[in-house]
């Protein structure tokens, strides 16, 4: 027989705390076979507290929550699989071994297959059986409960990827010449999307409509308000909706849907028409967009009205007309863009962002150009937590 383990001092409950290690659970009516399976823990070399409850009831109600479960099949309130169920179901997490006096192979394999993690018969194990017993399935329930959590995590993360995937916009666009360059940089880690949001419609009229917005804060509910507030849009520029009474329905889009009156969005509107030489910009307290040509950028001089939802019912939103040169692009932009700070604690800024911008004139390739500037942003401040989205609309020249 192994050598006999020190006991710590005893517990007010009646219970022995062994050296650092695992808590079991007994539930057992027979005080004579409880004492016995205690000796074998004693004896083997596992170093558990064990805790004994003579009633299924007794143990259900409890708030116990130990590494391990040693469950007699035949209690005064339960028996059989029944009360095997209920334990597992109590304690869905926890290992659970049915303790017996039946030596019976169905039954064994009835508890096994119902969830239980082994089979012990009392009149055949001692304490190296027992202690090994109890410590092989802990570990494999740890082990089963972990590969449990990666699938689930992996599950959740493949459904959130797809359903962002789903939400990201999908330019109606028909006139071929016209070239559409986005990025999107969520702020927070493992997503794809944020609160800010972009979108592009080509109406039958030839009118190129495009919104970049930016909801206040990062989190799921910022997401959900940002694809509430990009579809809406796309509805009303799709039915035609003048530009000033589309800020005005989707701030009622935002009220009646935000989780907290806090909630609130920038928005630009730019509808840029057939002739392709003008750009009509409506702003929601948004950054105004950049001009770019080869000469550098400048932003465009709009006038602003106030954030959806900062005021409700009290927004003025105004249309300004700017020319748009020839050999121009258009650039749209969210506060992520400039928001960035550096090592030493310097903030890039707008003008730095303009800088910026009009540092690359000659890359002629839109996709190059913003990659180019968001490598220029990045390398000036780093990765930062804000959501960062542009939308660089240029247009070829036959």
């Amino acid at each position: 027989m192994p050598q006999h383990r020190a006991a710590g001092r005893p517990h007010a409950d009646g219970t022995d705390q062994l050296s650092a290690g695992y808590t079991l659970l007994l539930i057992e009516d027979d005080p004579g076979e409880a004492l016995l399976v205690r000796e074998y823990l004693t004896d083997s070399d596992v170093a558990a507290r064990l805790d004994v409850v003579s009633t299924l009831r007794g143990a259900l109600n409890s708030d116990y929550r130990p590494d391990g479960v040693l469950l007699d099949l035949h209690l005064p309130d339960g028996n059989g699989l029944d009360a095997l169920r209920q334990v597992l179901n109590r304690w869905p997490q926890t290992a659970v071994l049915v303790l017996t006096g039946l030596d019976d192979d169905a039954t064994a394999g009835a508890a096994v297959a119902a969830g239980a993690q082994d089979y012990l018969v009392k009149g055949q194990i001692d304490d190296a059986v027992l202690g090994r017993t109890v410590r092989y399935a802990i570990h494999r329930k740890r082990a089963q409960n972990a590969e449990q959590g990666l699938r689930d995590s992996r599950l959740q993360a493949n459904e959130n990827t797809r359903l962002q995937r789903g939400l990201l916009p999908k330019p109606i666009l028909v006139d071929p010449t016209i070239c559409l360059v986005s990025r999107y940089l969520p702020g927070r880690q493992r997503t794809l999307l944020g609160g800010d949001f972009y979108d592009v419609v080509e109406t039958a009229d030839g009118a190129v409509h495009a919104v970049i917005g930016d909801v206040c804060g990062s989190g799921p509910d910022e997401a959900a308000m940002g694809v509430a507030l990009r579809v809406g849009w796309r509805t009303l520029a799709l039915a035609g909706v003048p530009k000033t009474q589309r800020m005005r329905l989707l701030e009622d889009v935002l009220v009646a849907e935000r989780p907290h009156d806090g909630m609130f969005a920038t928005v630009l509107g730019a509808r840029i028409e057939a002739d392709r030489d003008e750009v009509v910009l409506t702003s929601a307290g948004h950054p105004p967009p950049l001009i770019i040509t080869p000469d550098g950028a400048r932003q465009a001089d709009v006038r602003n009205g106030l954030s959806l939802g900062m005021f409700p019912g009290r927004g003025r939103w105004y249309e300004t007309a700017i020319a748009l040169p020839p050999q121009a692009g258009l650039l749209l932009y969210t506060d992520g863009a400039f928001e960035g700070f550096a090592a030493d604690g310097t903030r890039l800024g707008e003008e730095r962002f303009v800088d910026l911008a009009g540092g690359l004139p000659t890359i002629h390739d839109p996709v190059a150009y913003i990659d180019a500037l968001l490598a220029a942003i990045q390398q000036d401040v780093g990765r930062h937590n804000d959501d960062t989205a542009l939308l660089y609309i240029t247009r070829t020249r036959g």
